[in-house]
C-alpha cells in the first residue's frame, strides 16, 4: 500500500493537478477567513468551515477524478490488478494519498487559528472540532469521488459524475424539506451530511457523526474494491 500512496502523491504533484487543488483550496479558506473573521473583528472560525463546505463540493471531483479512471484510460489498472498487493490495499492506497492532499489543505485553517490567537484566545476546542469535522467530511466526499472515478476511463465524465453526485448530497436537506410525507422526510434527511457536519462546526464532538462520515468512506471504498474485483475476474 505504500508504494500505492508514493505513486499517487507523486503523480499529483508531477502535474498541475495537485498544485492547482491546493492553490483554489487556499484561496477561498483564505477569503472566507478575511471576510468572517478578519473583517468582522471576530475570533470565530465557523464561518470559515460552514462555507467550506459547498466549496469541497467544486473541488473534491478534481482531486479524485484522475485517481482510477487514469490508469484505466492508460491501461495500467491489468498491471495493479496482477500486482502482488490486496485489492483493499490498492484501493486504500489511492484513497489515502487523496486525503494526504486535502488535509494539506485543511491545514491552512490552524494557521489561521494561530494568527488570532495574536488577537484573542480562540476556543480550541471549537477549532479542533471543526478541522475534524472538516478532515471527516472530506475523506467521506473523497471515498464517493474514487468510487465514481472507477466506473470510466475518463477524468472528465468521472469529475462530472462526482461533482452531479456531490451536488446532490448538498441538497439533500431541501429534498427533504420539500417532501410532505413525515417519514419519507425524515429518512431522506438520514443522508444528510450537512446536518453532522454542522454538529461538529458548532464544537459538539459526538460519535453519531463521527461513525457517519467513516460509514460512508468505508462503503464506498468497499464499492471501489467490488468493481476492481470485478475487472480482475471478466
Amino acid at each position: 500500500m505504500g508504494a500505492i500512496i508514493k505513486r499517487e502523491m507523486s503523480s499529483y504533484f508531477s502535474s498541475p493537478i495537485g498544485y492547482i487543488y491546493l492553490a483554489v483550496f487556499y484561496l477561498f479558506a483564505g477569503f472566507f477567513f478575511y471576510m468572517t473573521t478578519l473583517q468582522a473583528g471576530s475570533t470565530d472560525l465557523r464561518g470559515v468551515f460552514i462555507n467550506l463546505f459547498s466549496v469541497l463540493m467544486f473541488l473534491i471531483p478534481i482531486l479524485t477524478m484522475r485517481l482510477i479512471s487514469e490508469d484505466k484510460r492508460q491501461k495500467t489498472d491489468q498491471a495493479l490488478l496482477t500486482a502482488p498487493l490486496t485489492l483493499g490495499g490498492l484501493v486504500f492506497g489511492k484513497f489515502i494519498a487523496a486525503f494526504i492532499i486535502f488535509a494539506m489543505g485543511v491545514a491552512v485553517t490552524l494557521v489561521f487559528a494561530v494568527v488570532v490567537s495574536f488577537f484573542a484566545q480562540p476556543d480550541w476546542a471549537v477549532v479542533l472540532s471543526n478541522m475534524l469535522g472538516l478532515l471527516l467530511l472530506g475523506g467521506a466526499l473523497i471515498s464517493i469521488g474514487l468510487f465514481i472515478s472507477s466506473l470510466t476511463e475518463n477524468q472528465v465524465i468521472a469529475a462530472i459524475g462526482s461533482f452531479a453526485a456531490l451536488m446532490f448530497l448538498s441538497f439533500i436537506d431541501s429534498i427533504a424539506a420539500a417532501i410532505p410525507i413525515s417519514f419519507l422526510s425524515t429518512i431522506v434527511k438520514g443522508f444528510s451530511f450537512y446536518e453532522p457536519y454542522n454538529t461538529l462546526t458548532m464544537g459538539k464532538i459526538g460519535l453519531s457523526p463521527i461513525l457517519f462520515f467513516i460509514s460512508v468512506a468505508l462503503l464506498f471504498n468497499y464499492l471501489t474494491i467490488r468493481v476492481f474485483e470485478r475487472r480482475r475476474w471478466s
